[in-house]
């Protein structure tokens, strides 16, 4: 689990940034690799084939339709007894078709998803937190202030909720409560889902659950495959380790399994397990999870068949992912160790919110040429080239995201992240209301949590056809992933839905840019 949490922190180990510029995003006017941009038109010329190919098209539909009908008799006649040339061009035209059509990606379909919703009985409000924290006898005076006082600056309200398993006294982190943790969440996420949609288990085809830090055996995937009989024959696979930033990568992993298996139904889920990784110690780099991490899951069905355009709700339109593993700052900065007294925890580094930003910065200058308008484009490049000539002298232009996206689903890491990446990225409230309610409402359900973010936006009915969304994720690693999706009609939010029994409530009234800090109670 990762998070993007504020508050202080343990005294690093090596010299870092000071803590007021560590925890905040770099300004992105100051650099930009150009060898960034250039993988983002690497990426759109892949695909230039069939981008040249629809005007050309269009241009020869368009003459042929201007043209004189005696002129179109005098070229048939003069076919007639060329029958060479006819051959030719009716090789070159089966062959470039055939090349078309094997070469083009299948289009990949979001059918529908669910979000599981926790029943009210397993609420934490900051009263029942900090006093199971105070009665469990693990924490010390210095690490239970650090709690209470990152739990009132961390956006979360007072309806999130805790696995079974942590609500006793003293809490009960067994294998068998994290398994129960699992079913619930995953059963719960994915019976909504086959109920809403009529698809039946046995026509699944692709399955890939991701779960960062509960890897059981068998595999979580295997608990899926047992619980609603999935043929035989099934593709499956059981992500682990890859933190909140895994929802997108189960996304991509199942968009390539559906180029290869035609007229097949994928479904992902994504989760995360908290039963048996939460941190009784105090060190705190290793207590900000305990005060963001809330349980959660999401479970889509994508699918590859034509015939499902008619009633899904989203097509997928670009993936681009970012991996800064190979720096060792970036590798470390959320770290699943022991602390000093051999307790396990995630670890996260002051430098968090930093390596953040590089990787976002890397991960938007890939996918601007992929769905930024040209006039962007241009003025981006120019400036660009403009520093290369002039040293560093010109700054390079940001281009303005909100022109190529209607919705914003950023990761609801924690309070920190969204305020920064809405300052960086220049957006709007209304961008970032559904991360700050989502991160209100469930808190950081890790890689679920920007289903929940689409979900409160179909809930306010905001989404029409034709509006395109972006998803932006962070994870361990480190990670930074982005997903493109357009509405394929005016979405209208599924039955049983996470916000249905409290989207009238929402949004909350905005205080500096985030909903007004909720008190403990004494």
């Amino acid at each position: 689990m990762e998070g993007g949490g504020g508050g202080e922190q343990a005294p690093p180990r090596r010299r870092t940034p000071s803590p007021g510029r560590s925890r905040r995003l770099p300004d992105f006017l100051q650099s930009v690799n150009l060898k960034y941009v250039k993988l983002g038109y690497h990426y759109l010329i892949t695909h230039l084939l069939t981008l040249l190919l629809i005007p050309l098209m269009a241009v020869i539909l368009l003459e042929a339709a201007q043209t004189d009908p005696d002129e179109l008799r005098q070229v048939w006649l003069h076919l007639q007894y060329n029958l060479v040339s006819v051959l030719v061009c009716s090789t070159v035209f089966v062959f470039g078709t055939t090349v078309y059509i094997m070469t083009r990606p299948r289009p990949v379909y979001l059918v529908d998803y669910a979000c599981y919703r926790p029943p009210p009985e397993l609420k934490a409000p900051f009263h029942r937190f900090m006093e199971h924290s105070q009665l469990c006898g693990g924490f010390n005076e210095s690490a239970l202030k650090f709690q209470r006082r990152i739990l009132e600056r961390s956006g979360l309200g007072q309806d999130t909720c805790l696995p079974v398993a942590l609500h006793y006294l003293p809490p009960r982190p067994s294998m068998a409560a994290a398994r129960e943790e699992a079913e619930q969440v995953m059963y719960g996420a994915l019976d909504t889902l086959f109920n809403n949609t009529g698809v039946k288990p046995k026509d699944v085809g692709v399955l890939v659950v991701n779960c960062s830090l509960f890897n059981p055996t068998p595999s979580l995937s295997a608990m899926i495959v047992n619980r609603y009989k999935l043929r035989g024959n099934i593709k499956s696979f059981n992500l682990g380790g890859m933190g909140c930033s895994a929802g997108v990568l189960a996304v991509d992993l199942a968009r390539d399994l559906l180029q290869v298996h035609r007229a097949t139904y994928a479904v992902v889920v994504s989760t995360e397990n908290i039963t048996q990784n939460w941190y009784f110690g105090n060190r705190k780099s290793m207590l900000i999870p305990n005060c963001l991490f809330r349980v959660g899951a999401a479970a889509l069905l994508l699918s590859n068949r034509a015939a499902d355009r008619r009633r899904a709700k989203y097509k997928l339109v670009h993936i681009v992912r970012t991996h800064r593993g190979a720096d060792d700052r970036a590798f470390r900065c959320v770290y699943q160790e022991q602390d000093e007294v051999d307790k396990v925890g995630v670890s996260l580094s002051k430098d968090l919110m930093a390596i953040a930003g590089e990787a976002l910065k890397i991960n938007i200058t890939t996918l601007g040429p992929l769905v930024l308008p040209i006039s962007e484009q241009l003025l981006f490049f120019a400036t660009l080239v403009a520093k290369k000539l002039f040293n560093g002298k010109v700054k390079p232009y940001i281009p303005d995201f909100k022109l190529a996206f209607d919705h914003f689903c950023i990761h609801a890491g924690g309070r920190a992240v969204i305020d920064e990446l809405e300052k960086n990225l220049q957006l709007r409230p209304i961008h970032v209301e559904a991360s700050r309610m989502t991160l209100h409402r469930f808190g950081n359900t890790s890689s679920s949590s920007i289903w929940y973010e689409l979900a409160y936006t179909e809930a306010k009915g905001r989404m029409r056809k034709g509006h395109r969304v972006w998803q932006i994720a962070f994870g361990s690693g480190f990670k930074c992933n982005s997903a493109v999706w357009q509405a394929l009609r005016n979405v209208k939010p599924s039955p049983d839905g996470p916000w249905e029994d409290c989207i009238h409530g929402y949004p909350l009234e905005i205080t500096d840019g985030f909903p007004p800090r909720e008190p403990l109670q004494q």
